[in-house]
């Protein structure tokens, strides 16, 4: 039986880099942000977000991103509504994932907001990474040119750390990448042996 390991964090905590370490150990790993972004350009959910949010949302065939995360970061009925329109389809899109990895021992599925989608319960086990706020805020200002109080705002919207530690089996502070590497090392042991004994 498959594994199926939930990695989440908070924007900015490095989650995505963890993930990219499973990755080059042979771990098969389901970027959820990723696959969310390319299935928002189906047809399907292109239309559910028009009738939803408006035509104004789009130049053409493109869906305005910085415009519609303006729009529900800022609105919690707004954001609840799009996920009801993405996180169905991300589900769907999964399983068949998963399907097509079914000889693999482990894989991970990482997504920021894993809890406040209720998918967490979906996996045998969960992983939160955790950093610093003010690395987090550096960070993604790094990363994404943006400003401090866009940063707040997305950060505001998603689950805190204690909350997400809370509910998770393992936790990985990422100040240090190579301490936080052999922390998930440590992790991934532990999950070989149990796998083992099932």
């Amino acid at each position: 039986m498959t594994k199926i390991v939930g990695l989440t964090g908070g924007i900015g905590s490095g989650k995505t880099t963890i993930a990219k370490y499973f990755k080059s150990l042979g771990i098969p790993v389901y970027i959820a942000d990723d696959e969310a972004r390319k299935i928002m350009q189906t047809a399907e959910v292109i239309n559910s977000i028009k009738e939803t949010f408006g035509a104004g949302l789009f130049q053409g065939a493109d869906l305005k991103r910085d415009k519609l995360a303006e729009i529900v970061f800022n609105d919690a009925e707004k954001l609840k509504q799009l996920n009801s329109i993405v996180h169905p389809a991300v589900k769907s899109h999964f399983k068949q994932w998963l399907f097509e990895h079914k000889e693999s021992a482990i894989v991970v599925y990482e997504a920021a907001i894993l809890f406040e989608s209720g998918n967490y319960k979906d996996f045998d086990v969960i992983i939160t990474v955790t950093a610093p706020l003010e690395s987090r805020i550096q960070r993604v200002m790094d990363r994404d040119k943006t400003t401090r109080d866009k940063i707040l705002e997305r950060i505001n919207s998603q689950w805190t750390d204690e909350q997400r530690v809370s509910k998770s089996d393992y936790v990985i502070e990422n100040i240090n990448i190579e301490i936080a590497k052999k922390k998930t090392d440590k992790i991934l042991k532990i999950l070989s042996i149990k796998q083992n004994e099932c």
